[in-house]
This record gives structure tokens, C-alpha cells and sequence, in this order.
């Protein structure tokens, strides 16, 4: 089974560490690095890249946003989570726009933090309660007659089938299992609903599934 690198950032250092030894206690993590700012966190980056990034929002030199963003255009391989202490929906919204992958609040459970780890890992993104409920309070704040960010697009009934599962965090092959299709065909299927509506991430795809209303 695969195993990942995971570094963190964090300016408070009795939690950073603590951190550091709670994700060496996961089963599928070998390898764990920590910074106290998001430049020392690049620079870890730049000389050895790792599969996961946790970052916190609040710290000096280099905040988690300005991070975020140098990360996803040097290293866009590289999946970004988000601690923080505050759910606030628009700078949440603002960050999943830019293509973060998950976020967490800082009091969550060790438990939720692995199963974060492994689904931004493996399927690109991690559709948790926080998630779900800063896109359904998007949905309810916009403006009438204020359309989505995204392109028009007719998506078949077996697109949206597809899209539903992803937003269930199933894998290619868990989707392809159920629907008793093959691994290219949903590949194939999932490209085409990206190329439609104009995104490229899955962070994306499931923005658009909460706007068009396909996800509730």
C-alpha cells in the first residue's frame, strides 16, 4: 500500500511538533518535515517535494494564503491542507478557488486528519462537513440573477452520476465498480465534465456540483 510524505508548517512550535509525531504515528505516512513559516516550508519544497503540505493560515514571514499560492504554482503535485481556527466561509471559499484541496479546523480528530491525508492524496480532494456547509452558505448568499463562475454546460445524466460519486470521495476505480464501467471510461467521463465546465481540479468539480445543485 502506498505511503506518503507529509510536511507541515506552523508557527507555534509545542503544536508543530506535537504534529509531527502524530502524523509519524500514522500507518501510511514514512516521512515527515516541519517548518515554522511558509518561505522555510518552500524551501523544504523546493529541495525535496512531498505528496502532502498541511499548512496553517496564520503564521509571520510567509502567511498560509501567500503559501498556498506559491505552492500550487511551483509544485501543483503537491496536495495542500489547510489548518485553521476559524471557518470562515469566504476566505475558505476564496482558497478553494485557488486550488487548495482540503481544510480542517485545528481542533479536528487525529482520525479525520489521517483520513484527509489519504484522500487528498489519492482522489485530489477531502469533502468534509466544513467543506459542505461554505458551499451550501455560497449557494444562499448569492445574489439573484448572479450566475456561477463557470461555463455553461449540458452534463449528461451518467456525467452527473459520475460527478455525485466524486463528490462522495470515490475513487476511479470504486466509480467504475459501481457503475460497472471501466477505469478509462470514468477517466474519460470525468476529463469531459472538466473540459465542459472550464475547471481543471476537483476542488472544482465539486464547486460546480453544489452550484448547478447536482449536490445538495
Amino acid at each position: 500500500m502506498r505511503k506518503f510524505k507529509v510536511y507541515i508548517a506552523d508557527d507555534h512550535t509545542l503544536f508543530r511538533k506535537a504534529m509531527v509525531n502524530l502524523l509519524r504515528s500514522f500507518d501510511r505516512v514514512e516521512e515527515v518535515k516541519d517548518a515554522e513559516n511558509g518561505k522555510d516550508l518552500l524551501a523544504l519544497i523546493k529541495y525535496d517535494v512531498p505528496d502532502v503540505a498541511i499548512v496553517d493560515l496564520q503564521m509571520p514571514v510567509m502567511d498560509g494564503a501567500e503559501t498556498c499560492e506559491q505552492i500550487i504554482k511551483k509544485h501543483p503535485e503537491v496536495k495542500i491542507i489547510i489548518l485553521t481556527m476559524h471557518d470562515s466561509h469566504k476566505y475558505i471559499l476564496h482558497m478553494m478557488e485557488m486550488g487548495v484541496h482540503a481544510f480542517l479546523l485545528k481542533n479536528t480528530e487525529p482520525t479525520e486528519l489521517e483520513k484527509a491525508i489519504y484522500s487528498v492524496a489519492e482522489k485530489d480532494f477531502y469533502h468534509n462537513d466544513l467543506v459542505a456547509s461554505v458551499l451550501r452558505k455560497n449557494i444562499t448568499e448569492r445574489k439573484t440573477g448572479q450566475r456561477p463562475h463557470f461555463k455553461h454546460a449540458e452534463i449528461t445524466d451518467r456525467e452527473k452520476e459520475i460527478l455525485i460519486l466524486i463528490c462522495r470521495e470515490l475513487t476511479i476505480r470504486e466509480i467504475g465498480h459501481k457503475l460497472s464501467l471501466s477505469e478509462n471510461t470514468v477517466r474519460n467521463h470525468r476529463v469531459n465534465i472538466m473540459e465542459k465546465i472550464g475547471v481543471n481540479n476537483t476542488v472544482g468539480l465539486v464547486k460546480y456540483a453544489y452550484d448547478a445543485g447536482i449536490v445538495s
